[in-house]
């Protein structure tokens, strides 16, 4: 999913099965959310989300999964840790979140 400004680009995301890690069973993914710098801190990357959020209620889906570095973030969007993640090829462990569409 993108969000446009005009012909420009400003934001998105996507859902997959899986983001790369060892926990196959955790499916779907919401991943590559991005909002570009000068758009950030005005509640875009949110309205991502809860947009993703309810398109995937829609299907019937009612979990979704997410990979990220970040802490403190997702949270605030209704998101809650669940466990550590091997990504592929990666040596550190990543942090995995688990968001139940209500």
């Amino acid at each position: 999913m993108l969000l446009l400004r005009g012909d420009k680009i400003i934001g998105g995301l996507g859902v997959i099965e899986n983001d790369f890690h060892n926990r196959k069973d955790l499916s779907p993914n919401v991943c590559a959310v991005y909002v570009e710098d000068e758009y950030r801190c005005q509640g875009i990357a949110g309205k991502l989300l809860n947009f993703v959020c309810e398109d995937m209620k829609s299907k019937g889906i009612k979990t979704l999964y997410l990979v990220t570095d970040h802490t403190s973030f997702y949270e605030r969007y209704g998101w809650e840790f669940l466990c550590m993640v091997q990504g592929d090829g990666e040596e550190e462990m990543t942090r995995m979140y688990i968001h139940t569409i209500a």
